[in-house]
């Protein structure tokens, strides 16, 4: 199935309706201060995810289960940020805010297919702790890279199955009432709401769908940590269950800041203690662009190996001009 949407398909009135127009951010003050942050956060999300990516691929030794994991995580970080930020620059400095039916359509499908990627990611990034820790001895023969590539693969196969359908299924209603989004993109609930037709079975597929996404990988983490803590405390030493736990602290970084930003934003929204539809908005849109620019930072910071090895990557970057300079003089 493809993501091309016609008009033909997503308009169901066959009327002269070509597309929708985002409202938002109107009521809130200093808009461009928030858009300008965006950016930047869109500039360390590029800068740190190809760096690491530039350092895996540059180092055989890094070319392990764990790294394909992480690598993983740091491609669905690339384009999900690519996917939001950069058309909500021309929508609110220059007030572009025109989108036609098969671009928005297009957008909501791999923004939510790419933001449903990250809570999979992380859960996949669990496993491979799990097994690392729970099967020390046989961790290179449970959980090869060609295992953690076709967990991967299936991952990638079911999340696009799943947005394909909630997707197709809000273009195919008849939208020829308001054509306003009340949103700065092409979000799922904002959209099919403005249907003139009965949205019930799109409401709870929505709801069913975000339950699925945010709970169904954070139960498997957090039963994935009580294994890991019921097993590290049956090693004997205390240098060995340190070791153990800090290999985890890195994970559980990401976990609290990819998940917490979320609930928090959907609990704020939910229980109306947000009064301002923009403001809400925008701590929704940073929080959901925030972790993958984080990340690679956490990453880096965290993960000995991969610090030494971007150290490393670095002081040949640096020592590169300066040999060239005394070549040529």
């Amino acid at each position: 199935m493809s993501t091309n949407f016609t008009p033909a398909f997503y308009n169901g009135t066959g009327s002269s309706i070509t597309g929708f127009y985002f409202i938002a951010f109107d009521a809130l003050d200093n808009k461009n201060y928030l858009i300008l942050v965006l950016s930047l956060i869109y500039i360390c999300t590029l800068l740190g995810n190809l760096t690491v990516l530039l350092v895996v691929f540059l180092n055989p030794s890094l070319h392990n289960p764990k790294y394909i994991s992480v690598c993983n995580l740091a491609v669905v970080d690339i384009i999900m940020n690519s996917v939001i930020i950069p058309q909500m620059v021309p929508v609110f400095v220059f007030n572009w805010n025109f989108i036609s039916f098969q671009a928005c359509f297009t957008q909501m499908f791999f923004m939510h297919y790419f933001g449903d990627l990250e809570s999979f990611s992380l859960a996949v990034l669990a496993y491979d702790r799990l097994i690392a820790i729970y099967f020390p001895l046989r961790y290179s023969t449970i959980n090869t890279n060609m295992r953690i590539s076709v967990i991967l693969a299936v991952i990638w196969a079911a999340v696009f199955c799943m947005e394909m359908y909630a997707v197709a299924l809000a273009a195919s209603l008849p939208y020829c009432a308001s054509r306003i989004i009340r949103s700065c993109c092409c979000e799922h609930g904002p959209v099919y709401k403005l249907a003139c037709a009965d949205i019930t079975f799109n409401r709870n597929l929505a709801t069913t769908k975000t339950l699925f996404v945010l709970f169904g990988p954070l139960s498997f983490i957090f039963i994935t940590y009580i294994i890991i803590v019921i097993a590290v405390q049956k090693i004997a030493s205390a240098k060995q269950r340190k070791k153990a736990f800090n290999t985890c602290f890195t994970h559980l970084l990401l976990v609290l800041i990819y998940y917490l930003p979320v609930i928090l934003a959907y609990i704020l929204g939910n229980l109306r203690l947000v009064r301002s539809p923009d403001l809400f908005t925008a701590i929704l849109t940073v929080s959901v662009t925030l972790p993958p620019m984080l990340n690679p930072v956490i990453y880096s910071l965290k993960t000995e190996e991969l610090s030494e090895k971007i150290m490393k990557l670095a002081g040949r970057l640096k020592t590169s001009p300066e040999t060239l300079k005394k070549v040529s003089s």
